[in-house]
């Protein structure tokens, strides 16, 4: 009866091993973890998910990207960010993802209007066993 419990033990953690996330959840996953760290006002909870080389529009970098958004934290006392449906490519060890993200800003300061549909592409890079993004255009409505 011993063996049939370290059995079982060893049989859940096989199955567990088998159950990993898929590298389209894994990038998914991180999406919405920036998406939520947006609505917390915390940059650095963004800046855990890119890469140190990481480059945007007008080649801003990591620590620009977050500067960028800290400052804009200051004045918006709420930040809304609904990510629409995300298109994954995975080859190998890279990935690309399109994503709209629908975002309001109670400030009216970062977001004129206080809403906008912003369109990303973001490259992926997967090191150490997670994806980090290491580049991202967005442009406002197709602009």
């Amino acid at each position: 009866m011993r063996q049939f419990g370290w059995f079982c033990v060893l049989l859940a953690l096989l199955l567990g091993a088998c159950a990993r996330t898929s590298d389209e959840d894994a990038i998914r996953a991180a999406i919405e973890r920036g998406a939520q760290g947006l609505q917390a006002r915390d940059a650095g909870a963004l800046g855990d998910l890119v890469s140190a080389d990481f480059i945007g529009n007008d080649e801003i970098d990591r620590a620009q990207l977050a500067n960028y958004l800290r400052g804009h934290f200051v004045v918006a006392r709420t930040i809304e960010v609904r990510i629409g449906s995300i298109d994954i490519e995975i080859k190998g060890d890279r990935a690309t993802a399109r994503f709209d993200a629908f975002v309001s800003d109670s400030s009216g300061r970062w977001i004129p209007d206080r809403a906008t549909t912003l369109q990303f592409t973001t490259g992926w890079r997967r090191s150490g066993g997670e994806w980090l993004c290491n580049n991202a255009q967005w442009s406002n409505d197709g602009q």
